[in-house]
């Protein structure tokens, strides 16, 4: 094989970032695409075939304007890079360090650190009504609530709305110890962690006190006309079709809604048509109206959940095809030899 070098300056200031401890990132990179990467003070050396060679230079370079651009590099960081590699718009993919959110009670920036994330916060910025659907740990929830406290903290929205179906239809909350909102809060609490997170236990509090961020079931939302809010439904694959026309139909003047759910993890009792589903197919090609689909690529909690989304994901593909060839291998009473009535002729 005819082995290529190539030479990458980098600055001192950032060649520990891009090398990580133990140089764990640059053993990824090594791994990912067989070439050998060695630092020579102020540069470093890229060998390995031509096509290897080039894109791990790429990525590489990215590592160096993320780490340029004060980004933490973390080991899910190196491995989306290099998984990302190729895809659309990987060219621009250090934009998504220019793009802040919002800033956490501790200081912490939330920003898109994926491609389908950046796509996902761009369409519920230009969108009146966004789906964010996708697996777990894609930041579905996280990002959508995070762009919520961004306008309501800018004035762009009057107040916050957060809703989640917490038990299937006709919801038994009364069986629950409690007020109102001790009954629900226990369904509610990935939503609360979040808001305290970026808002602060403290300011939450006296927002929530008087009214200007809500968090109820999706069952208290019927009847209500929702205007200059931002509103969002969390764990949406779990409505069904009834409640997400309820739910869509409440969208008032000034206000966006953002649903997201996961469509591989639906609680429904059987028979029970997804709400999530079906409103997706409906609404296509409405203006106004826009789908965001995250994958196990965008997946930003601990790597082995990206391992274990794509693990499942692919059980589902061959439990689907197994389940389609046989339904074709099926025989019915008319095609059994000798039958007295030949298919189309009973």
């Amino acid at each position: 094989m005819d082995f290529k070098k190539t030479e990458i300056q980098v600055h001192s200031t950032v060649i520990g970032k891009v090398f990580g401890h133990l140089d764990e990132n640059i053993k990824k990179i090594e791994k990912a695409f067989n070439v050998s990467i060695v630092n020579r003070g102020e540069s470093v050396n890229i060998s390995g075939s031509e096509k290897s060679l080039e894109k791990a230079s790429e990525v590489f370079k990215k590592l160096i304007t993320l780490a340029g651009k004060g980004e933490e590099i973390t080991a899910s960081g190196v491995d989306y890079l290099i998984a990302a590699h190729g895809d659309e718009g990987f060219c621009d993919i250090e934009k998504m360090a220019d793009d802040l959110i919002a800033m956490t009670i501790s200081g912490k920036p939330v920003k898109p650190k994926t491609l389908g994330q950046k796509k996902y916060v761009d369409l519920i910025r230009k969108n009146t009504i966004v789906f964010g659907v996708g697996p777990a740990g894609t930041g579905k929830t996280y990002l959508a609530m995070a762009v919520a406290i961004a306008a309501f903290k800018a004035g762009r929205a009057e107040r916050i709305i957060l809703t989640r179906p917490a038990i299937e239809a006709g919801e038994k909350l009364g069986f629950l110890p409690g007020d109102l909102q001790q009954k629900v809060d226990p369904y509610l609490r990935p939503l609360y962690d979040a808001l305290h997170e970026i808002m602060g236990a403290e300011t939450f509090q006296k927002n929530f006190e008087k009214g200007a961020i809500e968090v109820a079931p999706l069952a208290y939302m019927r009847g209500r006309t929702l205007n200059n809010a931002f509103i969002v439904l969390d764990e949406a694959q779990n409505t069904t079709p009834e409640q997400m026309k309820m739910f869509l139909t409440r969208i008032g003047f000034g206000s966006k809604a953002i649903i997201t759910g996961d469509l591989t993890q639906i609680d429904l009792p059987d028979g029970k048509v997804c709400g999530l589903k079906e409103a997706i197919a409906i609404v296509e090609g409405i203006e106004d109206i826009a789908v965001a689909h995250l994958t196990n690529k965008d997946v930003v909690r601990h790597p082995l959940v990206a391992k274990i989304v794509a693990a499942y994901e692919r059980m589902e593909s061959k439990k689907s095809k197994k389940e389609n060839h046989n339904w074709k291998k099926r025989t019915f009473p008319q095609d059994r030899q000798g039958s007295k009535y030949p298919r189309g002729k009973r």
